[in-house]
């Protein structure tokens, strides 16, 4: 296993951002003093009890935390029905899509916004995908009352009207991104863009666990939220840790929220979905899978390119998983073996979709519906007294025209 940071996958990048040979800060020299700036404040802001005492007042009051645990039975029972005899693990969820605005993104903003404030910063910019990041960077700036602008890639525009809609309700202006493949990649570029143009003034709240340090990083640690509670409530209802922990992965940051705090729990799994797409010989958004490292939007990880170093366009039903890379920190933890990364294709997350609606009376987003359908293969093939525990990061209603039409279902 090589473990190049320290003998703790829990503890911190080196002070170039770099886990392992993955991450570091890859930015125009216009952003570096901004991008050493936010690291200091940060570095401050995590030793400051002032700022942890309001970040937990938002996340219990305003988010709405702690997210409950919940064992699914039914879905249990059924995964047990074509288990082989004995077999057929619990299923348990982590429901951060009970969150205030419908996912996690919310735990990453609030903490985001907090950071702004702390620099004297009056103006915030997005990137969003699926929605859901966007959604939540214009709740925390209404919150707050500062002006936001999120970029968003056109085709996601158009797969995702509700949530385009719930960011105009709360005052944030939405550009549609027409160049390249006009989804989150293309919404990222236009985003660094406007944030070179605007470094006096403009804070960029990032979405997932990339970019340029100390933005993996730090989005890693407003998300751990998601696995620090977990844990307790495991402990509390089980008296026991979970035997494998899952969930989906896009840029990654609900998937390192919760494995972070498991990291040194060696008898602990752990499981990060891909999106598969049509395939891994087809279109797909899996870097880890049919990836190579190189450098995009500020740090080094696998992404999706050719053989010329071009990033490649990704593809999934899922508008939050399409993004053509993974987060650093997750390039190191599949090179390091602590964490297995595998995937699933736009068909195994719509029928996981369907299953849990109908098993649990759940409706999840198309994005950790990639991880319930790794938990219906896993599940059956472990023991009935092993726990699986998936994080359930977003709910389902952005996703239902998208789902209707892959059904062949006129709304």
């Amino acid at each position: 296993m090589d473990n190049t940071i320290t003998n703790s996958f829990r503890n911190q990048p080196d002070e170039s951002g770099h886990f392992g040979q993955f991450g570091g800060r890859y930015v125009a020299e216009t952003l570096m003093p901004l991008i050493l700036e936010l690291d200091r404040e940060y570095r401050a802001a995590k030793i400051d009890p002032a700022f942890d005492a309001q970040f937990q007042d938002l996340l219990a009051h305003y988010v709405g935390r702690p997210s409950p645990l919940y064992f699914a039975e039914r879905l249990t029972e059924e995964l047990r029905k074509d288990a082989p005899s004995g077999n057929g693990a619990q299923v348990w969820f982590k429901r951060d899509e009970l969150n205030h605005t419908g996912a996690h993104k919310i735990n990453n903003c609030v903490g985001q916004i907090l950071l702004a404030l702390r620099m004297g910063k009056t103006r915030i910019i997005a990137e969003t995908g699926a929605g859901q990041h966007g959604v939540a960077t214009a709740t925390v700036a209404a919150r707050f009352g500062l002006p936001c602008v999120i970029y968003m890639g056109e085709k996601d525009v158009e797969r995702q009207q509700p949530n385009v809609f719930r960011m105009r309700l709360l005052g944030a202006q939405v550009v549609p991104v027409r160049s390249g493949a006009g989804t989150l990649k293309d919404a990222m570029n236009d985003a660094l863009r406007d944030w070179v143009a605007n470094v006096h003034d403009t804070f960029y709240i990032i979405g997932t666990a990339a970019g340029p340090h100390p933005y993996p990083e730090m989005v890693r640690d407003f998300q751990s939220v998601i696995g620090t509670e977990a844990r307790a409530q495991m402990l509390d209802r089980t008296g026991r840790l979970p035997d494998l922990l899952v969930a989906a992965i896009g840029g990654g940051s609900n998937a390192i929220g919760l494995f972070h705090p498991f990291l040194d729990d060696k008898d602990v799994k752990m499981l990060g979905v891909e999106a598969a797409g049509y395939g891994l010989d087809k279109l797909h958004a899996a870097s880890l899978a049919g990836g190579s490292p190189g450098v995009l939007h500020g740090n080094r990880t696998y992404l999706l390119q050719d053989d010329d170093g071009q990033i490649l366009e990704g593809h999934s039903i899922s508008a939050g998983l399409d993004y053509p890379g993974i987060g650093p920190e997750h390039s190191w933890l599949k090179e390091s073996g602590r964490v297995e990364y595998s995937h699933a294709t736009d068909q195994d997350a719509l029928d996981a979709f369907q299953l849990l609606c109908r098993t649990e009376g759940i409706i999840p987003a198309l994005e950790p519906s990639h991880a319930i359908a790794a938990v219906v293969n896993r599940a059956r093939e472990m023991p009935a007294d092993g726990i699986v525990l998936a994080n359930l990061c977003g709910r389902g209603d952005k996703d239902i025209f998208t789902v209707a039409q892959a059904l062949g279902v006129e709304l």
